[in-house]
């Protein structure tokens, strides 16, 4: 074997134990070397806005359909993986988990697991105290992590990926059981959140979204209604703007 040279030793201590800022492209540069897939400009801008600030406690990537917002969560997941940080859920429509199954096996080579109520008793038989605890991706559908809710908030997860966040967007109404569980179950993890559709039929849609990523970000919903229900002014507009910057990316086909 060819020694190195003190020089070479040097660098190669420098990085193995370099601190990279968060939206550092040579951040997860590395954890994708292996990965099948053709990564396109903004989906890697996309990537590095979620990972933006290590305080954030998530962002929303809004981009048009087609544009791969699957593969932004690819890379994503990818970086978390190679950071050892293996608690990790995927929180989808029921008819998607197989799909995401196959494009984290695919394109990025990480094991994923559908949790549904097959393979969750099966866990529980074996003697699985939580079955949501798993060193690997966990698929489950809204409907699932609604029922689970006490399993679901019991792991502290290093990352929730929501797909088809748009579901979710009456979270601020109290009626909304299915939304308001799974916003609690979740509450203190990091979250990127998936959507084309940000905005649909009413502005407060807006709102929901962002609430569960930050409960605070627009104040109470009284506060949100009074400055932005009827946007009537440039600076009301310029001003829910601002304040959505550091939370939504939204990427249009060119």
């Amino acid at each position: 074997m060819t020694e190195i040279t003190p020089y070479q030793a040097k660098y190669f201590a420098h990085e193995l134990t370099r601190r990279r800022p968060a939206n550092d492209i040579g951040k997860f540069t590395a954890s994708l070397q292996d990965a099948q897939v053709d990564l396109n400009p903004h989906q890697v801008e996309a990537a590095l806005f979620a990972f933006k600030s290590p305080l954030s406690k998530g962002a929303i990537l809004a981009d048009e359909v087609g544009l791969g917002k699957t593969i932004e969560a690819g890379i994503i997941i990818s970086q978390k993986w190679a950071e050892r940080k293996r608690k990790l859920l995927i929180i989808c429509p029921a008819n998607l988990r197989k799909q995401w199954n196959q494009e984290l096996a695919d394109k990025f080579f990480i094991p994923s697991m559908v949790m549904e109520s097959a393979s969750f008793n099966a866990l529980k038989k074996q003697g699985k105290r939580n079955p949501f605890e798993q060193d690997q991706v966990v698929l489950a559908s809204f409907q699932f992590v609604r029922t689970k809710e006490d399993f679901v908030n019991k792991v502290n997860w290093d990352l929730v990926i929501i797909d088809e966040a748009h579901r979710l967007r009456n979270v601020y109404k109290p009626n909304n059981k299915i939304a308001n569980s799974i916003k609690d179950s979740i509450q203190h993890s990091p979250k990127i959140l998936l959507t084309a559709t940000p905005l649909q039929n009413s502005i407060l849609e807006l709102y929901g979204l962002v609430s569960l990523i930050d409960d605070y970000a627009f104040g109470d919903l009284k506060s949100f209604k009074s400055q932005f229900s009827k946007i009537t002014t440039d600076e009301a507009f310029d001003d829910l703007k601002q304040r959505l910057e550091p939370i939504c990316k939204r990427t249009l086909p060119n």
